[in-house]
């Protein structure tokens, strides 16, 4: 069943859902409650528009959505269709869509008409013309007369059914996705449907999915890891229940009320929720495990998670790249492991660790994370030579994430290759110093960066957001940081801050946080 199921189109993928589930919920978005057998009709007659509209196999279609049922429906349309979703941000601004729609070279695209405190009708109307390929505006819970509505396109392909087009699973991109990287312009990473339904069984796998599962997706279903999460699914025939955008009472409210048994999410929406006020007010009991990635986690959170919540977390390592999971921690992994890495290679793939020069290194020894497996993408779209600099002949990716390999396979992710800092000829990586700050009961959350300086090259800052309500000082931070770690990685700076810009995924932005911390330190 597991060959059949990781070879296997999106369509199929839901075909088989189908299958066993019909009348039974697939979606609850807090709008409307959708069945399997209304998931499928939808989408098949949405497909049959788009059709209508010349929209076919290996058209590019974008779509810039909150977590609504419409977008599954449509990523199911353009599954069908054989045509490619270009998944991106809602809050992106005029400037980043249209470099999205020209560098993908959309056809069509689906929006709704404010969002994010974002007029996206008005910005549409501003881009028209702008983008040769864009024949189709879409609107979604709203109608414009100048425009194509989702609920009549909807209406007009009821009974006019299509035959979905032939795939290859292996070889057929089913999706661009765009990285939020912190320099230069993002990336399109190509992924098949392949890479996407191989990586979203291997996860329900790992993670025991049954049908008896309800997922909560917090995270955006424009982001790889939201789309993952909808895909694990429909591949375990399970129930998912979308939160349009991520309020920590309202997901311990949903967990509640829907008998939620998997949250997916990055640490700092577990953080947030822990943290909350009324945390202790809601019966998280139905909770029987999670998955966290899409930044480092932090030991301590970790082991809040499953004392507090009853939660038996599972940590997971991936990257849009990758469509994304590489590693994840598995239940029979003990505290330790859970805590302080990130599993091992998923089955199928790949890993190891490599110097400079791109040569393996010894068993515990830091180096460049590098992988190969079924869920890399086939390469960034209209960006050859950018593929070549991090995909070798081989197919190995190069991540540029900093770790090291136990003889067991276990990875420990140290940190970004572009974030480690040389502080007078020695290596500190920040995850290892932050981990630490974490263990302190006024730490909500921090970020060490590094500052330029005549002296050293470079100094460590830390910049640590409190709790609510609490206080500390710099002389106590200090003190309590001495203690744990050698004294070349104490900060040399400590700044309180109040938030931290995040990208969509929940990632602080570390050069965001340089950027601004120079202009308020003293640097020599």
């Amino acid at each position: 069943m597991f060959k059949e199921r990781y070879q296997m189109s999106l369509s199929q993928l839901l075909e088989a859902a189908l299958a066993m589930k019909q009348d039974e919920e697939a979606i609850y978005d807090g709008y409307r409650r959708v069945t399997y057998q209304e998931l499928d009709r939808e989408a098949g007659q949405l497909a049959s528009s788009l059709n209508q509209l010349g929209i076919g196999k290996g058209d590019r279609v974008a779509v810039s959505l909150p977590n609504w049922h419409e977008f599954i429906v449509i990523q199911f349309a353009l599954a069908k269709l054989g045509a490619i979703l270009i998944p991106f941000n809602t809050r992106f601004r005029k400037d980043e869509v249209m470099y999205i729609l020209n560098n993908s070279g959309a056809k069509a695209v689906f929006f709704p008409e404010e969002f994010d405190h974002i007029h996206h009708a008005q910005q549409y109307r501003e881009i028209e013309g702008s983008v040769p390929t864009l024949q189709h505006f879409i609107t979604v819970r709203f109608e414009a007369s100048d425009m194509l509505s989702y609920d009549r396109l909807l209406e007009d392909g009821k009974n006019k059914a299509i035959l979905d087009a032939v795939i290859d699973p292996l070889h057929d991109v089913y999706a661009i996705l765009y990285t939020s990287g912190t320099t230069g312009r993002p990336k399109g990473a190509m992924l098949t449907h392949r890479n996407l339904v191989h990586t979203a069984v291997a996860g329900t796998e790992c993670m025991e999915c049954t049908p008896n599962d309800v997922f909560l997706l917090p995270t955006p279903i424009f982001h790889v890891m939201g789309l993952m999460f909808v895909l694990r699914t429909i591949a375990s025939v399970s129930r998912m229940v979308l939160m349009e955008k991520f309020k920590p009472e309202k997901a311990l409210a949903l967990i509640e009320q829907e008998k939620v048994t998997i949250q997916p999410g990055v640490p700092t929406m577990y953080i947030l929720e822990l943290n909350h006020p009324s945390f202790k007010k809601y019966d998280l009991s139905s909770l029987r495990t999670g998955e966290m990635g899409g930044a480092p986690a932090p030991v301590e959170i970790i082991k809040r998670i499953r004392s507090e919540m009853g939660c038996n977390v599972l940590v997971g390592y991936g990257m849009t790249e990758a469509s994304p999971t590489l590693t994840l921690t598995s239940f029979k992994d003990d505290d330790e492991l859970r805590a302080e890495t990130v599993g091992r290679a998923l089955p199928g793939v790949d890993l190891k660790i490599v110097d400079e020069q791109r040569k393996e290194v010894g068993i515990g020894v830091v180096g460049e994370l590098a992988c190969r497996s079924f869920g890399l993408m086939k390469g960034y779209y209209n960006m050859t030579e950018k593929t070549r600099e991090v995909v070798d002949e081989q197919g190995w990716f190069y991540t540029g994430d900093l770790a090291t390999m136990d003889m067991a396979g276990y990875i420990r992710i140290v940190g970004r290759k572009k974030e480690m800092i040389i502080r007078g000829g020695y290596n500190v990586y920040p995850r290892e110093v932050e981990e630490h700050f974490y263990t302190l009961p006024y730490v909500n959350d921090v970020a060490i960066i590094g500052l330029p300086d005549t002296v050293l090259g470079e100094i460590s800052c830390a910049c640590i957001q409190l709790k609510p309500n609490c206080e500390a000082t710099e002389e106590e931070v200090l003190t309590f940081i001495k203690s744990k770690v050698a004294d070349y990685k104490v900060p040399d700076k400590i700044i309180f801050v109040d938030d931290f810009p995040m990208t969509p995924s929940g990632k602080i932005k570390k050069v965001d946080m340089q950027n601004k911390i120079k202009d308020q330190v003293q640097l020599r």
